[in-house]
């Protein structure tokens, strides 16, 4: 299973991995992915061509290696990317600026095309010091919402100079990431263990809906909202539990789920198969977690190639809903979890999922391309 993913050592440790978005139209796996790095001296936005990955050779190998397409130097780590379209990325820097960079594919270069200066501080916006970390971007074009260490949230637009709106004391504490729910919600983790809903149409700066995980104040450092069913949420934290969420009912989550042995960097949904959802750690695991049905009819590919298998009992709540992930029908009761990287020892910081594609960067300054992911 192993052989179907091809690496790339680029002298970079890589923060984050995005797939470009596919034209409208596009049945073609996806064949542009960014990367952002962090904790190097020279910190770069790139752009990988992975389209020639899929020629397999006469003996079933894999030939290639993601090319670098173009790059540019950006300013301090990057903390988080989201394509804004198919030519602009937005770049959340340690720094507190927000950056959108443009991809010229005529000429293949990169240029940055706006600049919101220490979107996110902590003392005042004009001290040349004062910055707070940038720590999570979500787009919805040409909508951008932004949140930092200084507990803030900005909403900007693509073509504005200025924040449309700007909510000052959001929270108290870290906002480590933030998504869309609908186009006017957004939905926010936090560090002491809360994901809070924001209703943007509301002028008033507090949350609509506050919930958090009982007892120990975790840290949450992703979310990710299932594709087809708003009201499902997935976070995970600083202890790699897997929690998901049913925003319709109570305020703790319906599943917590024993995960990675430290911290979870990242959730995401399968964008068109969210019966299949991908975590990663900073313990080097990446785990694909299948709760579609018939676990048991599953082909055994999953269980070759030095992959540990577990299977999972979840209870939930509420027994009304037919999502995988909130189901507690006994015959579903079964969640296969398989670890796409067995052997790695540093974070796996960040992945991302298109089509059969799966793409993710780490520590030990290498990318990974899957393009078969339900081979």
């Amino acid at each position: 299973a192993m052989e179907d993913v091809s690496a790339k050592f680029v002298s970079q440790k890589i923060s984050r991995t995005r797939w470009r978005p596919p034209p409208a139209a596009a049945l073609q796996p996806p064949d542009v992915f960014a990367t952002g790095s962090w904790d190097n001296e020279d910190n770069r936005i790139s752009l990988w061509s992975a389209d020639d990955l899929g020629n397999v050779g006469l003996n079933g190998e894999y030939h290639g290696e993601p090319h670098l397409l173009c790059d540019i130097q950006h300013n301090g780590d990057v903390m988080d990317m989201q394509f804004l379209d198919q030519e602009r990325i937005v770049v959340a820097s340690s720094t507190g600026t927000v950056t959108i960079f443009r991809h010229h594919q005529n000429n293949q270069t990169l240029s940055a095309n706006h600049r919101w200066e220490r979107a996110h501080y902590h003392v005042d916006q004009d001290t040349p010091c004062g910055g707070a970390a940038c720590t999570g971007v979500v787009c919805n074009n040409p909508e951008i919402v932004t949140v930092g260490e200084d507990g803030r949230i900005n909403l900007f637009r693509a073509d504005q100079k200025d924040a449309v709106r700007t909510i000052d004391n959001a929270d108290s504490s870290t906002l480590h990431a933030v998504t869309f729910l609908r186009t006017t919600e957004i939905l926010t983790v936090n560090s002491i263990g809360q994901l809070k809903i924001w209703d943007l149409r509301q002028q008033r700066n507090e949350p609509s809906q506050i919930f958090s995980l009982a007892g120990d104040r975790v840290p949450l450092h992703c979310v990710d909202r299932h594709p087809n069913q708003q009201h499902i949420v997935a976070t995970g934290g600083q202890d790699g539990m897997l929690s998901i969420w049913d925003i319709r009912q109570g305020t703790m989550p319906v599943s917590l789920l024993n995960a990675h042995e430290a911290e979870m960097w990242e959730v995401h949904f399968h964008p068109s198969n969210p019966d299949h959802l991908f975590t990663c750690s900073e313990d080097g695991s990446l785990w694909h977690w299948d709760a579609s049905t018939n676990v048991s009819e599953k082909p055994s590919f999953l269980h070759q190639g030095g992959r540990s298998t577990t299977y999972l009992s979840h209870n939930t709540i509420n027994q009304s809903v037919v999502s995988a992930w909130l189901s507690n029908d006994p015959t579903k009761d079964r969640m296969e979890i398989t670890n796409l990287i067995p052997n790695q020892t540093l974070s796996v910081n960040s992945l991302d999922v298109l089509g059969p594609c799966l793409v993710y960067g780490t520590d030990a300054e290498a990318i990974y391309v899957n393009r078969q992911l339900f081979a």
